[in-house]
């Protein structure tokens, strides 16, 4: 089994163990989708013990939330040192006549 079958497993078998029903748990793994936003999800769900699915729920959409605005931020990294790369480099061998 790998890592991430192991934490979408711990995050199932917390969120039944709160006394909710296996689907709901499994939609908001299939969610989160990655390992680090189910287990900051299992962590927030160990800490907060929230009080209804609704809060559960919003949870889930601000990690996601979250980690839009990571991805977002790495893209943009990436594009800046791409430009920045050509703006010093140039676009390759130029002919000089």
């Amino acid at each position: 089994m790998d890592e991430r079958m192991r934490v979408y497993r711990e995050l199932l078998q917390t969120i039944v163990r709160m006394g909710y029903p296996q689907e709901f748990g499994e939609v908001i793994a299939q969610n989160l989708g990655t390992e680090k936003t189910m287990s900051r999800m299992i962590g927030y769900l160990h800490h907060a013990r929230p009080k209804s699915a609704e809060e559960i729920a919003d949870e889930m959409l601000a990690i996601m939330e979250d980690r839009e605005r990571w991805v977002q931020k790495k893209t943009s990294e990436y594009y800046n040192t791409k430009y920045n790369e050509l703006l010093w480099y140039g676009l390759g061998e130029e002919d000089e006549e």
